[in-house]
């Protein structure tokens, strides 16, 4: 039965969300039941993209792309695919009316990624951020506002921040081996060996200045999808504080992180936030 297939699909989806980010995952848990599906499901689509442009090195990333654009644009018109995380995807897309124009913004990003080394100007850099990570709150918003489009339209800006701060942050956190590893560099005009601290000093009020109107948003979410969107902003926000607090040598040389004790602490926060009402 495709039911079974469609259960499959879904725990697919699940299981890729828990094994490349404890920390994405921990915050999806933290979602009403009645949403968390959606969420392993679009963030199943995006990762799978991206492994393909940044992880297989041995493969002809090019010729994988296409065939994984190719599924999804079968998926996307015939409401089925035998890739089952496209199935899972598809089923979201279709759930909650997810524009095709986020998606495809969505790919034109990470098709970038297989060419394209340096971002040269803030348009270039703004466009790849609105793809890679902008677009990606967007579809996030499409099943946290269920299909409401007044709260969407409400709440579409902040989303963008929300997302531009994460992927900010992620590339700062990166660094060294998104230029040493992929040879790419998103920032525009930084040259990993210039980075001093007046460079990391305005990158990071840019990213602080993204997380307080992403804020704003959070506040506004339905309870049932507060809880999980408050969860990752809190992480996020300790990590830039410790990406802040790191001279620019050890940024260039080092992947930083939150520990996992730490981790265990700021849900603890969140909890509470959101239980008294502080959110």
């Amino acid at each position: 039965m495709k039911a079974i297939f469609d259960t499959i699909s879904n725990q697919c989806s699940r299981s890729i969300t828990r094994a490349y980010s404890t920390s994405f995952s921990a915050a999806v848990r933290m979602l009403s039941p009645r949403i968390r599906q959606d969420i392993y499901n679009i963030y199943g689509f995006v990762r799978l993209a991206d492994e393909i442009v940044d992880t297989f090195h041995d493969y002809d990333k090019e010729q994988l792309f296409a065939l994984f654009e190719n599924d999804m644009d079968n998926a996307l018109r015939d409401g089925i695919s035998l890739n089952p995380v496209l199935n899972a995807f598809q089923h979201t897309v279709a759930k909650y009316k997810i524009p095709r124009h986020l998606i495809d913004s969505f790919m034109k990003s990470m098709r970038a990624d297989l060419y394209k080394k340096d971002y040269k100007n803030v348009a270039e850099y703004n466009e790849y951020i609105y793809g890679s990570a902008d677009v990606v709150g967007l579809m996030c918003l499409k099943v946290f506002t269920g299909n409401d489009e007044v709260k969407y339209e409400q709440l579409k800006e902040p989303a963008m921040r929300l997302g531009s701060a994460f992927q900010k942050i992620n590339f700062l956190r990166d660094l060294k081996d998104d230029t040493e590893g992929l040879d790419r560099n998103y920032f525009p005009a930084l040259n990993l060996q210039e980075m001093d601290d007046n460079i990391k000093r305005q990158i990071i009020e840019e990213i602080e200045a993204d997380l307080n109107e992403g804020f704003k948003g959070i506040i506004m979410l339905p309870a049932e999808a507060k809880f999980g969107v408050y969860t990752a902003y809190v992480y996020y926000k300790k990590l830039l504080k410790k990406l802040k607090n790191t001279p620019p040598l050890k940024i260039r040389s080092t992947r930083i992180r939150v520990p996992d004790y730490q981790k265990v602490g700021l849900l603890a926060k969140c909890y509470l936030d959101c239980r008294f009402n502080f959110v």
